[in-house]
């Protein structure tokens, strides 16, 4: 269990270069603080702007840590990755976070309307204050996600479809055009189901690209526009039959090529 991670920033964040990807990813070996081994290895991805991406493999094959190295949390110690063309640090207010409900502490004292204050961070940066701007995007992005109810509620006091609602909300007020989702729809009930899946065809058709871990093998093709298949920290051949889309990774056997 760990805290929340709020990301202030300090400002920068430049512009996509003409005609890059949204990833760039090309990754020889990214491990876990402390791990003498690469949690991803010999990894290329190239995933376009607007495209909506699955990421599929079972636990441990690096769907999260992946989706960590995008979202800067996990340092690159060999390969480059670049987002819209620049360096990950380069445009953090670009790309939005979603950690799994599990990996919070849900008894941090903080009701559902700052936590999704908090998106607004990365462009406030150190001991700014929201401004009315601000406040509007959190109370519109609320009754978006129809937590307005619940705004003053602390968020251990929220069911699990409730809490993942509420996780979406603060990416979705970040206002970032790159989102990085670790499996949104796991043991959710069904009306937030049905309102994150609205909404992330909202976001699709708004333009912004999105990345979702995901178990959920029989939605991916009405869902998304591609798929990778990952295991053991590498890309692979999907099975036979499954649902692939639009070209975004070489698997290891191209990489030398």
């Amino acid at each position: 269990m760990t805290p929340l991670h709020f990301p202030y920033a300090d400002h920068r964040s430049l512009a996509p270069s003409l005609n890059a990807p949204a990833i760039e990813a090309r990754l020889e070996s990214v491990a876990h603080p402390g791990s003498s081994s690469a949690a991803l290895r010999h990894m290329h991805l190239r995933i376009p702007v607007g495209a909506r991406v699955a990421l599929v493999g079972p636990n441990g094959a690096g769907k999260s840590t992946l989706l960590k190295a995008i979202a800067g949390l996990l340092a690159v110690q060999k390969g480059d990755l670049r987002l819209y063309g620049w360096p990950v640090g380069d445009c953090h207010q670009r790309v939005a976070y979603l950690p799994q409900r599990s990996e919070l502490d849900w008894r941090f004292p903080i009701n559902v309307r700052r936590l999704v204050m908090t998106g607004r961070y990365v462009h406030l940066g150190w001991f700014k204050r929201p401004s009315p701007r601000d406040r509007a995007i959190v109370e519109a992005t609320l009754e978006r996600l129809g937590l307005m109810e619940l705004a003053e509620r602390q968020i251990g006091q929220l069911s699990g479809g409730q809490q993942q609602r509420a996780l979406l909300a603060r990416a979705l007020a970040q206002q970032a055009d790159l989102l990085l989702l670790d499996e949104p729809l796991n043991a959710v009930d069904n009306d937030t189901r049905f309102v994150i899946t609205d909404l992330l065809n909202h976001l699709h058709q708004h333009g912004k690209t999105v990345l979702v871990a995901t178990h959920d093998l029989g939605r991916l093709e009405n869902e998304f526009d591609g798929a990778v298949y990952l295991c053991e920290g590498r890309v692979v051949q999907p099975p036979p039959g499954s649902f692939v889309g639009i070209a975004l990774s070489l698997p290891e056997a191209a990489w030398a090529g």
